[in-house]
């Protein structure tokens, strides 16, 4: 054993009884460490937190607060002999609806008594139909094989039939040297079939401008390659076509006073499924199945990729204001993407068990600071049957009212008023 004085204070010592055990040498010291512990860093007692499911979801207006918007089938436009592929009221009264069908017709309705106005035949299944955005002009354009079609509409005034005669005048020579390299067929196999135009773009040209032979008139500009959509710039001379088989020409954008095309990229960045112009800032969207590239269209660089919620992309919608864009994908879902915010959408929306049919009211603050705010107010049923594994095919709001027009696989277009 050690002496006592060697051996550590811890060890336990013998006392004859309980008045003999010293008092503790540090009992001051640590009881006023205590007291300025409880002082200084006092503890609160917290409360567990009751908070019921239902007041974690965000309060949404009333439907009925949200009125006017379509809920009931007003008008069939019936005329079609097979799908409507694509439809495209007109953007100044909402007068005039143009439509697109696989049976090779391209008709103009009239809105508000449903009579078939005006009909052309382009000799091929139609993809795409948009209208010029340009007032002055009145000109309707088509997608059928790997031409896109340009003519008057007939609607307008006098002035609008010799201003669009004057746009639709082509020189002799027309196109753009296509790069190095690139080659395609002239005329075009897709799954839509081609319709008979002549022979494709020559040696080094990127896209053939033609005058359009048959009822109607008009002008047809050919490419190399399908096309499946085109877009149109808020000014109406320039618009983009898609050729998703395209490569490097899937993208060709065309200026419709020189009659010249011209290819913006020159590398293949994936396929390109569609394409969008900002209505009013010089930027140009381009979705591929993976994501949407936003490219500034001034200092011709990359701006913002939007990345995708990982279903293959299907389809893009810019809203009027330009700050937000809706990305529809093969998963079922539409994506939010707030352009001011993120990168990544600001809400998926999951309604969906088949392509989306749902009618959204999105509404976009004009305070920065709040959030935009997506309500599902309505569900159009029973209006079009599904035929080979298809139902709905396009859908376009009125420019001026309340309504939306939707067009199917069974050769129908409705008009839903509220």
């Amino acid at each position: 054993m050690a002496d006592p004085e060697d051996r550590p204070r811890q060890l336990p010592q013998s006392f004859p009884s309980l008045r003999a055990v010293p008092a503790y040498s540090e009992f001051i010291k640590e009881r006023f460490e205590r007291c300025l512990d409880l002082y200084l860093c006092p503890r609160v007692r917290r409360k567990r937190l009751d908070i019921k499911p239902e007041a974690l979801v965000p309060q949404l207006p009333k439907p009925r607060d949200l009125q006017p918007f379509p809920t009931t089938l007003a008008i069939s436009y019936e005329g079609h002999t097979g799908p409507v592929a694509s439809i495209a009221p007109d953007p100044w009264a909402g007068q005039w609806l143009l439509s697109g069908g696989r049976d090779g017709t391209l008709r103009i309705w009239e809105v508000r008594t449903g009579r078939c106005w005006r009909s052309w035949q382009l000799g091929g299944p139609i993809a795409c139909v948009a209208w010029c955005p340009a007032p002055a002009l009145r000109l309707v354009s088509a997608v059928v094989g790997n031409r896109v079609v340009l003519m008057h509409s007939g609607t307008g005034h006098e002035d609008s039939a010799a201003a669009a005669a004057e746009a639709l005048q082509v020189p002799s020579t027309s196109g753009r040297p296509a790069p190095d390299g690139a080659d395609g067929g002239a005329n075009g196999d897709g799954a839509d079939g081609d319709a008979e135009a002549g022979p494709g773009p020559g040696a080094g040209e990127l896209a053939a401008w033609r005058a359009r032979r048959g009822p109607g008139g008009g002008v047809e500009v050919v490419l190399r390659f399908p096309v499946r959509s085109l877009a149109w710039h808020a000014r109406g001379d320039y618009f983009a076509s898609v050729a998703p088989t395209g490569n490097t020409q899937a993208v060709v954008v065309h200026q419709l006073s020189k009659r010249a095309s011209q290819n913006p990229f020159r590398k293949n960045r994936g396929r390109v499924v569609r394409v969008a112009f900002h209505p009013s800032k010089p930027f140009f969207f381009v979705a591929t199945q993976n994501h949407v590239r936003v490219y500034n269209l001034a200092q011709q660089a990359l701006a913002k990729k939007l990345l995708g919620g990982g279903g293959s992309l299907s389809c893009l919608a810019v809203h009027p204001g330009g700050d937000h864009v809706l990305v529809g994908s093969d998963d079922k879902r539409v994506a939010w993407y707030d352009l001011d915010l993120s990168n990544k959408p600001y809400k998926a929306l999951r309604y969906h068990t088949q392509p989306p049919r749902s009618v959204f009211h999105g509404m976009v603050y004009s305070d920065l600071m709040t959030n935009p705010l997506i309500v599902p107010v309505k569900i159009l049923r029973g209006g079009h049957s599904v035929v080979a594994a298809e139902g709905v095919l396009d859908c376009a709001f009125h420019p001026t009212q309340p309504w939306i027009f939707t067009a199917g696989a069974d050769s129908k277009i409705l008009l839903y008023c509220n």
